[in-house]
């Protein structure tokens, strides 16, 4: 297993008690689609973490492969000036993962989390393991649980 997924299963587990079973695939799970094709399931059961700068603060939001943030309406919904996308060392320092690997939880720092509620129409979902080539899978209810979420609707 890679580094960083055992990492992130280490932290995990210590952290939330919480046991991932991390699948890693060589040919990479860099998309949303991709994960989907690896791991046999559509592209809405596909947590993607997205780390977004708001008024200088980083914050998360785990989105269903099929949507993406709609930062107008981030701003707006969180009430917000400037909200931007992080850049890679804005997303390393404060999650303490790479863009492309960043789970929903155990992150480096304390984040505020938002979620994508669709992504509670499933009754299992996949989201990244600390690589862009590893994913584990969990239920809605395990990911509003560890993650404690704020539910958005600031997706197109």
């Amino acid at each position: 297993m890679h580094a960083s997924a055992a990492r992130f299963a280490e932290r995990v587990s210590e952290e939330y008690g919480f046991d991932p079973e991390i699948e890693e695939f060589p040919e990479g799970t860099k998309t949303a689609a991709d994960a989907a094709d690896a791991v046999g399931c559509s592209v809405d059961q596909i947590v993607k973490s997205i780390v977004i700068v708001a008024d200088g603060e980083v914050i998360v939001v785990l989105t269903a492969g099929d949507n993406r943030v709609d930062t107008d309406a981030l701003a707006t919904e969180i009430d917000a000036e400037s909200v931007r996308t992080g850049n890679p060392e804005e997303v390393k320092a404060a999650t303490g993962w790479s863009i492309g690997g960043v789970p929903p939880f155990g992150h480096e720092s304390p984040v505020a989390t938002y979620l994508d509620e669709s992504l509670l129409d499933h009754d299992r979902i996949w989201a990244a393991a600390g690589t862009p080539d590893a994913v584990f899978e969990l239920a809605p209810a395990e990911l509003r649980e560890i993650a404690d979420p704020v539910t958005t609707r600031a997706f197109e």
